[in-house]
């Protein structure tokens, strides 16, 4: 198994193995969420190099599956949560709470009780505020302990207006008034930290833009007292090429950048990828159950949808897709769907695929980012199964739900 650094910057869909895969989906049925744990490994490897004096957790709301928290875990990293289940499960995979990072964003009241009955044990445990009001909750349940003060640096980044956290109102404390709040969590908590958090998606291109948002947070460190600070985070936002043309971001680069901008600091710097570190390790297949000609397009329909992947019709995203059935058939344009009810319902238009037929099974590569994180039940359609790949070996993570499942939860 490849663990290091020098492990290939991009796994395309074109890598994975084809037989391979078809042959768990007919294991395993469709749609099927298949993850290569290795890959997870590997990427975060060669990332962690990358910053090898910086601090480099995982954040944990891009795939917070068991199996790749201990992935991730294993490989030396700690966890960044964003709400009091993902803090839960880092812990059922073996985190130590004193080394979580809870980043709250207009927390829920039981997400507080649960952080500050967490710390009580574990005083190590890190709570990130973006809001003097969530000071005044914390303060109202008998938290005293560590804080980082998350900044809005006033400027996003990222592949999608709906990610650019860096200039939405919603994300952080006002730039201009984090001294004062400095002084506060100073007099009443531990301040350890500041945070801030671009964007997400972000390439080689975007990286001139991305290091504008992290100059401001290291100027920022200094104005508060950055020697006396623990850390420094700028967050995520480190991205992946979807489409078959998009160049790997520049780890090398990327480093040099973000240690420019954040300039000299007494403070670590932490940084918390999500999306590099799973993305391209998992993919979906999905079989072919309707070929329709149609005036304008012939349609492709599948057994997988919205319900299983929402990035496209959420964001607009491209994913890759291959035929892995018969990856020598002649392409030819067609519109590839899924069976719910509505026109969001499409994973690409007039997409060139080797022609696909009936049984054939798709491929919908990098997947394993805000992808089953975001699987609903819509249409009362049962979430799809998890296979897990590790050491050459498939084991499933995440049974298939049944439509008892679905049902379970409501009052007879």
């Amino acid at each position: 198994m490849t663990t290091h650094a020098d492990s290939p910057a991009v796994r395309r869909l074109a890598d994975w193995d084809h037989d391979r895969l078809e042959s768990l989906a007919e294991e395993y049925d469709t749609p099927l969420y298949v993850t290569d744990l290795d890959r997870v490994t590997e990427n975060y490897a060669r990332f962690s190099s990358a910053f090898p004096d910086a601090h480099v957790m995982y954040a944990a709301k891009a795939h917070t599956g068991k199996s790749v928290l201990e992935a991730v875990l294993e490989a030396g990293g700690d966890i960044e949560c964003a709400a009091w289940g993902e803090l839960k499960r880092s812990i059922d995979a073996g985190a130590d709470p004193n080394t979580l990072q809870y980043t709250a964003v207009n927390p829920p009241d039981h997400d507080l009780d649960y952080a500050t009955d967490l710390a009580e044990d574990a005083p190590g445990l890190t709570i990130t505020i973006g809001a003097m009001d969530t000071l005044d909750r914390l303060q109202a349940r008998g938290y005293d302990g560590r804080i980082a003060i998350r900044i809005n640096p006033g400027i996003g980044t990222g592949h999608h207006e709906k990610v650019a956290t860096g200039a939405d109102a919603k994300f952080g404390i006002p730039y201009e008034r984090v001294p004062d709040v400095a002084d506060r969590v100073r007099d009443e908590f531990d301040l350890v930290g500041l945070h801030a958090h671009a964007g997400s998606g972000v390439l080689t291109e975007g990286l001139e833009e991305h290091c504008r948002a992290i100059e401001r947070v290291g100027e920022m460190a200094r104005r508060v007292g950055d020697e006396s600070l623990e850390f420094v985070d700028v967050g995520g936002g480190y991205g992946v090429p979807y489409r078959e043309d998009d160049e790997p971001l520049d780890l090398e680069k990327t480093s040099e950048l973000i240690r420019d901008a954040v300039g000299e600091l007494d403070a670590t710097l932490k940084l918390e990828p999500g999306r590099y570190i799973v993305a391209d390790a998992s993919l979906i297949l999905s079989e072919v159950n309707t070929i329709k000609e149609a005036p304008e397009t012939t349609v492709v329909g599948v057994d997988a949808s919205l319900a299983t992947l929402i990035r496209p019709a959420m964001f607009g995203s491209y994913h890759p897709m291959l035929n892995v059935s018969a990856p020598e058939r002649e392409s030819e344009p067609v519109t590839v769907g899924g069976p719910v009810c509505t026109s969001a319902d499409v994973f690409a238009h007039d997409r060139p695929i080797a022609r696909p037929e009936r049984e054939d099974v798709i491929a919908i590569g990098n997947a394993g980012s805000y992808g089953y994180e975001l699987a609903s039940q819509f249409h009362s359609q049962p979430r799809p199964a998890e296979v897990a790949l590790e050491d050459g070996e498939a084991r499933v993570v995440r049974r298939r739900e049944t439509l008892d499942d679905v049902t379970r939860v409501e009052r007879e």
